[in-house]
Order: structure tokens, then C-alpha cells, then sequence
């Protein structure tokens, strides 16, 4: 199932609500460079997939906006290394 993610660029963030619960992936932009530092899902709403489903959408937006990208968060480090098809945008 697509999510209806939204890219707060007003508080550099990705962001998805689950059964009313705020889920995000945030992130820092400087010189072209996405440096994803959280990616925060509430428990109450863990296990659904939303994390990657986050994290997958900050790297499409970052291919299609030509920023490499710096995964400062453990689970955008984890996620990029079983996703080959991203290993280009790492800085």
C-alpha cells in the first residue's frame, strides 16, 4: 500500500500518519548533501513498513532533486545497505 507521505521542507522533514500518530524521517540539507539524522515511528504503530516506506521516499525525492546522501541514522544506514539500487546517492 502506497502512504500519502508529505516532504515538510519547513522543518526538513518526511512525514506520514498512522491512525493519528505522527511518523517522520528527518533530515538536514547543506551543499546538496541529505544527511538523514531520525527516523522515528511510535511503537504503537511499529511493524507496518512505514519506516522504509519513509526511507525509500526520502531517496527517491533526494535521486530526483540530484543530492547525494549521508544516512546518520542507523536505520537509513541499514536500509541503504540492503538496497543496492541507492549505493550511488552515498556521499
Amino acid at each position: 500500500m502506497a502512504r500519502a507521505i508529505t516532504h515538510n521542507t519547513a522543518q526538513h522533514q518526511f512525514e506520514w500518519q498512522e491512525d493519528a500518530t505522527l511518523c517522520v524521517l528527518v533530515y538536514t540539507l547543506q551543499a546538496d548533501v541529505m544527511t538523514i539524522t531520525y527516523t522515528g515511528v511510535p511503537d504503537a504503530v511499529g511493524g507496518r513498513g512505514i519506516a522504509a516506506e519513509l526511507t525509500q521516499f526520502a531517496l527517491d525525492t533526494a535521486r530526483t532533486q540530484g543530492w547525494k546522501v549521508r544516512p546518520v541514522c542507523s536505520y537509513a544506514a541499514a536500509y541503504l545497505r540492503r538496497h543496492p539500487e541507492y549505493q550511488a546517492l552515498l556521499v
